[in-house]
């Protein structure tokens, strides 16, 4: 059953508010203090901040760019922005003026919220700073489920940024992943180690649980991640959310008792299967992975009431339609990779990109095409091959990375590693291994031999101080093929 038509997503986020209006909503945790918001406290100022928007000069319908750092603001914003009717089209603060500027080629936006010491856009627009966001409260904005609540931007990691356009109802999905992945309930106390920023703590580490009544726990700005485990055995976190990098980062430090911990929450990149267990063995929790995309959240994942088995990256999220399809769009069997693929009814996919007016959903008869290589298999969990784009080829063959990295997944003095393809000449390809960690080629080189077939094991190993990655902790593949230019 899907949101009624008459649907606004931010009053939906903020309903607990009425029914709990003194319970926490939001605790901003610093080393000797919190920063407490009810739920009162917190619908209060996503009214004020719709009606400060709409006595700045904007209209229900226009788009606003946010150029914000990590803050509390950022969350109001977005959530007054669209209460108002407004669509906001947050970006990463860690963008550069001609980087943001490039974005906007195709989406000009109405107006900017910057704060200061972000970047803006090179291009002459109304420019409001965080005092747009205190006015008289006003009402929610008569919104359409299927009407354009807000614009984000893929990573570009395989090429330019795509604005990507959601409606209200995409929320209204996300309770797909309450049991599918969080096993989310009113009483959590759930941890995002993410930047207010990201758009991975926007929704899982915020919105998700506001919509059913928890509380949100967000470390404060500059927050070490080694201070992480203490503050979550401090503020009795229950669920514990990040990317891989940071488990990887925790399980690297002195780790406290965490009583109340239920279990762990990854996304953004593959989790190693090694990371997953030593993660267990430290801790006495799993950690729960899922897949998705800035088009349509998450939708493969393993849950507290369903794990993934091992060697998987999880199960479809009831209610989703999910299928696994070839190129032309014809369905692949069982064990056999094909493009995982979102069916068109899926209230969590996106409208479409925009590039211009109207927004433009591209299908494959009644399918999205996700760009994600999986197989199903028998048990009907899903087994990931990695990005179609980020394909290696080598001596004729086509390779997923992720069957190389995982074949090196916890091997001797490696700490993390990613697939490549290298051109010594114009003519030749070859395999090669970016990793970080003492361990030594011959060594590597050994492994690989005991692991993977001849035309699968590298043929270079590169050694990197770390591996580069984005401001979210995902692999940085573009990056990548730059770091090791030098190296080969």
């Amino acid at each position: 059953m899907g949101p009624p038509d008459a649907f606004n997503l931010a009053d939906y986020v903020l309903a607990p508010a009425r029914a709990t209006p003194d319970k926490i909503a939001l605790a901003i945790l610093g080393p000797t203090r919190a920063e407490r918001w009810s739920f009162a406290r917190l619908a209060a100022a996503v009214e004020a901040a719709s009606g400060g928007l709409l006595a700045a000069g904007l209209r229900p319908g226009q788009r606003l760019l946010l150029r914000m750092g990590n803050s509390a603001d950022f969350p109001i914003a977005f959530l007054g922005a669209i209460r108002a009717g407004i669509i906001p089209v947050p970006t990463s603060a860690a963008l550069t003026a001609p980087e943001v500027t490039a974005l906007l080629t195709a989406l000009p936006p109405d107006a900017i919220l910057a704060e200061p010491g972000i970047a803006v856009p090179d291009i002459t627009l109304p420019i409001l700073d965080r005092a747009a966001l205190h006015g008289p409260p006003a009402p929610a904005a008569p919104t359409h489920r299927d009407d354009l609540a807000y614009i984000v931007f893929t990573s570009g990691s395989s090429g330019r940024p795509k604005a990507v356009a959601h409606a209200h109802r995409a929320i209204w999905a996300r309770r797909m992943m309450w049991d599918g992945w969080y096993g989310l309930r009113p009483d959590d106390r759930l941890m995002h180690t993410g930047a207010f920023n990201w758009t991975y703590t926007l929704g899982t580490g915020l919105l998700d649980p506001w919509a059913i009544g928890a509380t949100a726990l967000v470390p404060a700005p500059g927050t070490d991640p080694s201070a992480l485990p203490l503050l979550a055995k401090r503020h009795d976190a229950t669920i514990l959310a990040g990317s891989p990098g940071i488990f990887r980062k925790l399980l690297h430090g002195p780790m406290p008792p965490l009583p109340k911990l239920r279990h762990a929450l990854s996304a953004g990149e593959a989790l190693a299967p090694s990371l997953r267990n030593r993660w267990r063995e430290k801790t006495g929790t799993d950690i729960h992975e899922a897949l998705g995309m800035s088009e349509c959240s998450t939708f493969l994942s393993g849950a507290p009431g369903r794990p993934a088995p091992d060697g998987s990256i999880g199960f479809a999220q009831a209610g989703r339609r999910l299928a696994v399809l070839s190129q032309e769009g014809t369905e692949r069997p069982d064990g056999e990779p094909g493009i995982l693929a979102v069916h068109r009814s899926d209230p969590g996919l996106m409208l479409g990109y925009l590039d211009g007016a109207a927004p433009d959903l591209p299908l494959t008869g009644e399918w999205f095409l996700t760009g994600d290589m999986v197989a199903r298999q028998p048990d009907g969990a899903f087994a990931y091959h990695g990005r179609r784009d980020d394909i290696l080829t080598a001596g004729g063959f086509r390779i997923a990375p992720a069957e190389i990295e995982a074949a090196f997944d916890g091997a001797p003095g490696l700490t993390e590693c990613a697939a490549l393809t290298l051109h010594p000449t114009p003519e030749t390809a070859i395999l090669a291994l970016a990793y970080s960690g003492p361990a030594g080629e011959v060594a590597l080189q050994q492994h690989a031999t005991s692991r993977l077939a001849r035309h699968k094991q590298p043929r270079a190993f590169l050694r990197l101080g770390a591996l580069p990655r984005g401001a979210n902790g995902k692999l940085d593949r573009r990056a990548l093929a730059d770091a090791v230019k030098d190296l080969t």
